[in-house]
């Protein structure tokens, strides 16, 4: 009897594992190609680190090290954090982002080349899924897991089933990536990948950039995925090319692949979306949501604080003012986006229209600071998790949006597409 073909994310777990093959619900022992943490889990991660008597990490030229939930510090115990991991990083001779050379993790490691085909990548963070993006198999981890693969070089997992999604159709003006990703987990369901890889295919894929693939690799979490991921293609060697001379090894799944599931979507209807209080699932059409008043908006995050998405919000805020009950907060997703940002006058745009532009943080997204909301607040965000007290207090409201929606509800002072715009 012949075997069954394999998926990418099982191709890539059996060279990780050096088998010929693997079949989902095995457990495994894989080598891992990027360990990676950042302020909130390093400290923790490394006293774990150091209980295991060993001197040095593995490979440093293969940990990482992003200071950007809490910087620059917003507090003694966030600077004493950051310490911890800066400290540590130096002395290992690992690779270490500093603010004001760096920004969020997940901008930053793709914007090095350190995110490629065919990596087993592991971060103490659940949105490293994000790197699914460029083929590679990256998924987040506890932080004692992390401690021992940054000893030992490898980690345990179980392979995933994957679950086929098909896109088809032609997408509509100001449809992106965020809209496409919203609208699968309001379809599934926020357990409806659960411990799965959300693999990503069909002719509207083909013609997705890379900002908006990564967007959408970012928020497999959300439905429950254990990653996301998507082929190599031209796209993605374009972008490689741009930050890496790196060698890689692409994989593609076998025509005969196994799937747990194959869900085809023609999204030519589409239109701009948001994802209501308090589920990534609770999804509607943003010109629906007409009569609910915003106190904030916030555009950026490791889900939509790419250059692509600043362009799109400058376009909309270009010659208009921000509601004057609203606080609008621009934030870059790296020093690099946020040198390119000021080059092309999107930094005027949005200081004119009454946005506050401010430094490449995770802050607000997780209500660490930079905008976290009080008591009854409602904030439209770009970010990738509207969960009850998210943001700041338990009684205020997150809706997520892409850049085009939050920058127009900016405008309008609540819910909007951008289509309500003159």
């Amino acid at each position: 009897m012949t075997s069954m073909g394999m998926t990418m994310a099982e191709k890539i777990l059996a060279r990780a594992a050096g088998r010929r093959r693997v079949e989902p619900g095995e457990i495994i022992e894989v080598a891992v190609d990027l360990v990676m943490t950042n302020d909130i889990t390093a400290p923790l991660s490394i006293a774990e680190f150091k209980k295991l008597g060993v001197e040095r990490v593995f490979d440093p030229k293969k940990v990482v090290f992003v200071p950007d939930h809490f910087v620059p510090a917003k507090d003694i115990k966030a600077a004493e954090q950051s310490k911890i991991m800066r400290e540590f990083a130096l002395e290992q001779g690992a690779i270490y982002f500093e603010i004001g050379r760096a920004g969020i993790e997940h901008v930053v490691l793709p914007e090095h080349g350190l995110t490629r085909p065919g990596m087993v990548i592991i971060g103490a963070d659940s949105h490293t899924c994000t790197y699914g993006a460029f083929n590679a198999f990256a998924t987040g981890m506890g932080s004692t897991d992390i401690a021992a693969a940054m000893a030992t070089g490898t980690t345990w997992m179980r392979v995933p089933q994957t679950i086929k999604f098909v896109y088809t159709g032609t997408l509509p003006p100001f449809v992106t990536g965020k809209d496409l990703i919203l609208y699968t987990i309001g379809q599934i369901g926020v357990d409806g990948a659960l411990y799965a890889c959300m693999e990503f295919t069909g002719p509207v894929i083909d013609q997705l950039p890379m900002d908006d693939r990564i967007t959408m690799a970012n928020m497999a979490i959300e439905a429950g995925a254990k990653t996301g991921i998507f082929a190599c293609d031209d796209k993605t060697r374009e972008w490689l090319a741009k930050v890496t001379t790196e060698p890689y090894e692409p994989v593609d799944s076998d025509p005969d692949a196994r799937y747990a599931q194959i869900i085809e979507f023609d999204v030519s209807n589409l239109r701009p979306l948001v994802a209501l209080p308090h589920l990534p699932s609770n999804v509607r059409p943003a010109d629906e949501v007409r009569d609910l008043p915003i106190d904030q908006v916030v555009i950026g995050s490791c889900t939509n604080g790419r250059l692509s998405d600043l362009r799109i919000a400058a376009e909309i805020l270009k010659g208009r003012q921000v509601h004057p009950r609203v606080r609008c907060i621009v934030i870059p997703g790296s020093q690099e986006v946020a040198k390119q940002a000021t080059r092309e006058g999107l930094v005027d745009i949005f200081l004119e229209a009454g946005a506050v532009f401010s430094v490449s943080t995770c802050g607000p997204c997780l209500g660490g600071y930079m905008g976290v909301l009080a008591k009854g607040e409602r904030c439209v965000s770009t970010t990738n998790r509207n969960f009850r007290g998210r943001m700041g207090h338990r009684e205020s409201e997150v809706i997520l949006a892409s850049p085009a929606v939050a920058a127009a509800s900016a405008v309008l002072g609540r819910v909007a597409s951008p289509f309500e715009l003159n």
